[in-house]
């Protein structure tokens, strides 16, 4: 008997009108879908009221999204936002329990953009705030008057690291071009976590989990946009369904 896996997706918490809503881009269910080859499940971000060993122990899988919001800097012992920083502070109590009970059970999992700085915090790790500000740093914000097509277009180069996952999924290339859409940034990486990839200014843009027992990697910038243009997006999200399919077959038997 064979199932797709099961792969969970956090929502943000977004007000329409008076009401509040949980809510996941449809690029990102798509690339569960069509992407990974999974069933996408859209976790609420309901924090405490969840209990996250139980929500991780029924999935195969794990995708944490990007989202305009940025995780909360008392997180991770950071100075206080800058005012109109946008914040999802129920994501932050969903998403970074549910990445260690993820972890600590071997459940696929993989980070993008937000998703990739939640990893690094949940881990210990801590964030710049606002890269384009730290001298040495460019500036990796998307324009956000240009048209979709062109805010996540080819941005900059990323070095992979030699002998790394994203390397083998790159069929060994040295570095590859990415879109690049953030403000935030790792600071100090958490212990734990492994570069797979860097950009030219220094800024760490892919890590992977060290010793994990099942696929766990997490990149700054976006492949799950229009991810069947671009075969290195591609295929990270193959690998990361092959071993949520791969969780889903010893789940079953």
């Amino acid at each position: 008997m064979t199932r797709k896996p099961l792969i969970g997706v956090p929502a943000c918490t977004r007000m329409m009108g008076e009401h509040p809503f949980h809510v996941v881009g449809d690029k990102y269910v798509r690339a569960v879908s069509d992407g990974a080859g999974g069933m996408p499940l859209l976790i609420p971000a309901l924090g405490t009221a969840l209990d996250m060993d139980e929500v991780a122990g029924r999935l195969d899988g794990l995708l944490v999204t990007g989202s305009p919001s940025n995780v909360e800097p008392h997180r991770y012992g950071g100075s206080p936002s800058e005012p109109g920083t946008l914040h999802d502070p129920e994501r932050d109590d969903t998403t970074l329990p549910l990445i260690r009970a993820a972890l600590e059970m071997g459940v696929p999992l993989l980070g993008i953009c937000r998703g990739f700085q939640e990893l690094n915090v949940a881990l210990g790790g801590t964030l710049h705030q606002r890269v384009h500000e730290v001298p040495g740093y460019a500036n990796h914000r998307e324009d956000k008057a240009a048209p979709l097509a062109v805010q996540y277009g080819p941005s900059h180069r990323v070095r992979l690291t030699p002998g790394g996952v994203l390397e083998g999924l790159a069929g060994g290339a040295a570095a590859v071009t990415v879109n690049s859409l953030h403000g935030q940034g790792v600071d100090r990486l958490a212990d734990g976590l492994i570069v797979e990839a860097m950009a030219e200014d220094g800024l760490v843009e892919a890590v992977r989990v060290a010793g994990a027992p099942a696929f766990a990697l997490a990149v700054q910038w976006h492949p799950e946009w229009r991810f069947w243009e671009n075969p290195l997006s591609a295929a990270i999200l193959r690998a990361f369904g092959s071993a949520a399919a791969d969780r889903a077959r010893r789940r079953l038997s």
